[in-house]
C-alpha cells in the first residue's frame, strides 16, 4: 500500500515533470538561439539543445522544485556548449586572438539590429566572454542570473562583459566563412543528385555500411536499421535536394515549392570521412533552424 510520503513524492515528481515540459516548450527557441551562437552553428546548436533536454529530463527527479527551471536549463546548455567548444579546440584559438583597445558599444533594446549583429559576431570571442555577452546583451539576463548560469561571480561576469564588448566594438567584421573542401562538396553534390533521382542504390554507394542516422526529434541509430530512404520515396509531396551553405557550412538543403518557387525548407548534414558518408543528420522536423541562420546560400536551384 502506498504511503502518504510516497504519494507526495510521486505528486512532486509529476509537478516537476509538468513544469519541465512547459518550460522546455516555452524556451526551446531561446535555448537553440543561445547554443547556436555559442557553437557558431545552428545544427550543432540543435544537437546541444536536444542533449540539454535529455540530460534535464534524466535529472528532473533530483531538481529542487522551489527553484525556477529556466536558469537551470540554460546552465545545463551552457555547460554542454563549453564542453563542445573544448573538444573542438575553439577555446585555445579564441584565447590567442589579438587584444583590442578599450571601447564599449552602446546598448540597444533587446532584439534590435545591434543585438542581431552581436549574435553572429560572438563566435570570435572566447567561450566565457561569448556566453556573458549573449546572456546580457541579447537575452537581457541580470548579472546575478548570468553568474549562476556560467558558474562565476558578478565581478567575473562584469569583467567578461567588458572584454567581450571591447573586442566586438573593435572587430565589426563578420566571422570568416569556413574553408572550402572541394572533395566533401562533390560528395554532397552527388548525394543530392542521386537523391533527387531516387537512385537509392547510388546513394548507398556513397555511404559506409555502418553509417549512423539521426533523424532529429525521431530515429537515432544505424542507417541500415531505418526505413529512411523508403520514407522519402513514400512521401507524396514535391521536394528537391541541393548543395547549399548554412552560415558557411556545406550541407544538403531540402527545397519545396512555394508559389512555384523552390524554397529552402530544412537541412541535412552529412559527415564525410575518406570520401564516404559516415553520418546523416536530418533536421526535417526542426523548422526553426533555417530562420535562425545568419546566411543560407543555395548553389543552384535550376532544373
Amino acid at each position: 500500500m502506498e504511503t502518504r510520503a510516497e504519494s507526495q513524492n510521486v505528486g512532486l515528481f509529476d509537478e516537476r515533470y509538468l513544469a519541465f515540459i512547459k518550460t522546455a516548450a516555452d524556451i526551446r527557441a531561446s535555448l537553440h538561439r543561445y547554443c547556436s551562437r555559442m557553437t557558431g552553428s545552428i545544427m550543432d546548436g540543435e544537437d546541444l539543445v536536444q542533449d540539454t533536454l535529455f540530460q534535464a529530463y534524466q535529472k528532473i527527479s533530483m531538481f529542487d522544485a522551489s527553484r525556477p527551471i529556466k536558469p537551470w536549463l540554460f546552465r545545463i546548455a551552457h555547460n554542454l556548449c563549453i564542453d563542445f567548444l573544448r573538444r573542438r579546440g575553439v577555446r585555445e584559438v579564441a584565447e590567442t586572438a589579438a587584444q583590442r583597445p578599450d571601447s564599449v558599444p552602446a546598448r540597444e533594446p533587446v532584439g534590435g539590429d545591434v543585438n542581431v549583429a552581436i549574435e553572429h559576431l560572438v563566435t570570435t570571442l572566447p567561450p566565457k566572454e561569448r556566453a556573458c555577452v549573449l546572456l546580457k546583451d541579447v537575452f537581457d539576463y541580470s548579472l546575478e542570473e548570468i553568474a549562476e548560469m556560467v558558474d562565476s561571480t558578478v565581478g567575473g561576469v562584469k569583467a567578461a562583459l567588458k572584454r567581450g564588448r571591447t573586442k566586438l566594438a573593435a572587430s565589426p567584421q563578420a566571422p570568416s566563412p569556413q574553408n572550402s573542401d572541394p572533395e566533401r562538396e562533390e560528395i554532397l553534390r552527388l548525394y543530392a543528385d542521386r537523391f533527387n533521382r531516387h537512385d537509392w542504390e547510388g546513394v548507398r554507394e556513397l555511404i559506409t555500411a555502418d553509417a549512423r542516422l539521426l533523424f532529429a526529434n525521431g530515429f537515432a541509430g544505424r542507417l541500415a536499421d531505418s526505413p529512411y530512404f523508403v520514407k522519402y520515396e513514400e512521401v507524396d509531396l514535391p521536394w528537391r535536394m541541393v548543395l547549399g551553405y548554412v552560415d558557411g557550412e556545406p550541407v544538403i538543403i531540402r527545397l519545396r515549392p512555394v508559389d512555384s518557387v523552390w524554397t529552402p525548407e530544412s537541412v541535412i548534414r552529412l559527415e564525410v570521412d575518406n570520401n564516404q558518408v559516415v553520418r546523416i543528420v536530418d533536421y526535417l522536423w526542426c523548422p526553426w533552424l533555417l530562420p535562425a541562420a545568419g546566411s543560407v546560400v543555395i548553389e543552384s536551384n535550376e532544373e
